[in-house]
């Protein structure tokens, strides 16, 4: 297709020429698109210098259309009319007809928890929908959104541009899991335990430093250094290792690894607030809104259904509600 866009052509002529063709008549044209006869007239004009053509011809007190005129009127109403429609009249957005693929960039611990209940509530309603997770974290989340590279993301965040929205999902702490088949601590642990022990860390940078690094500038004794959370639970399994991972994640953990066990840190480790975020251009997208509703649905079922509490005896975690 040729990459004209007529430069000397004023589109909104071929809106009047089309309404003056169906009236027939400057004046009736001229009423129905709430302008001046001049206006009209004026616009005829122009659009018969563009052409090089007569459109119409007079025939008595109405106006025919000339050979050029029908020619134009034929290739040009049908797309002014789709034009108009697209406009006016978007096509609804159906869940249940969608094919619409979605973007979706989740840090490594939301797409262990996340993306599966995600896409069973969405083969029960959108089965036509597909998502691409795409890896996200703290560092990149907002060059990721203000780029187009996903359509939302779900982690935690630092500040953000004005065009990105962002919503709580839910605040998270983080919590000491381990084997308890092969390391023995008790219902409490307690600093000095645990910094000798060693420990599979979670490092963005790829080094021996994690989040207890970085927050609180003590050293752990480290084995092994990994660059996400989703596999973490198997390297703990069957090891004398330990890993202080986000709480929900290991609530996960202990469902389909029931030998593992968790503790509350014995240091003071604050948590963090794990967020949806969104382009603020896409507020209008119904796709995307549909998309984002949805983990927000379910992030609540899971904070009301599955919160883990406290510790309690012998490390096993408890649930319960909000």
């Amino acid at each position: 297709m040729q990459e004209n866009y007529g430069r000397d052509l004023d589109l909104n002529l071929l809106r009047v020429f089309c309404v003056v063709a169906d009236a027939g008549s400057v004046t009736t044209a001229a009423g129905r698109l709430y302008l001046t006869q001049p206006a009209v007239s004026a616009a005829l004009r122009r659009l018969t210098e563009t052409v090089g053509a007569p459109l119409f011809v007079r025939h008595g007190r109405h106006l025919k259309l000339s050979s050029r005129g029908q020619q134009l009127r034929v290739k040009a109403q049908p797309h002014l009319a789709a034009l108009i429609d697209a406009a006016l009249s978007p096509e609804a957005f159906v869940p249940a007809r969608s094919e619409r693929i979605v973007r979706l960039g989740l840090s490594d611990s939301a797409e262990t928890w996340l993306l599966p209940r995600l896409l069973r509530a969405l083969s029960q309603s959108a089965p036509g929908m597909r998502l691409v997770s795409v890896p996200i974290q703290f560092r990149n989340v907002a060059q990721a959104l203000t780029s187009a590279a996903v359509d939302m993301a779900v982690t935690v965040a630092d500040e953000m541009p004005a065009a990105v929205r962002r919503q709580s999902l839910f605040w998270g702490d983080f919590v000491c899991l381990f084997d308890g088949r092969h390391v023995k601590l008790g219902s409490r642990m307690t600093e000095r335990q645990y910094f000798e022990h060693e420990h599979v860390i979670v490092s963005y940078n790829a080094d021996l430093r994690g989040i207890v690094e970085d927050m609180l500038q003590k050293t752990r004794k480290t084995r092994c250094s990994v660059a996400s959370f989703s596999n973490i639970a198997a390297i703990v399994d069957g090891s004398a290792l330990l890993a202080t991972v986000p709480r929900l994640l290991a609530a996960k953990a202990l469902v389909t690894r029931p030998h593992l066990r968790m503790l509350e840190l014995p240091i003071a480790l604050d948590g963090a607030s794990t967020d949806l975020l969104w382009p603020a251009a896409t507020d209008d997208d119904e796709a995307c809104r549909f998309v984002r509703d949805c983990i927000t649905e379910l992030m609540a079922d899971v904070v009301k259904t599955t919160r883990v509490a406290r510790v309690g005896s012998g490390g096993r975690a408890r649930s319960k509600g909000r």
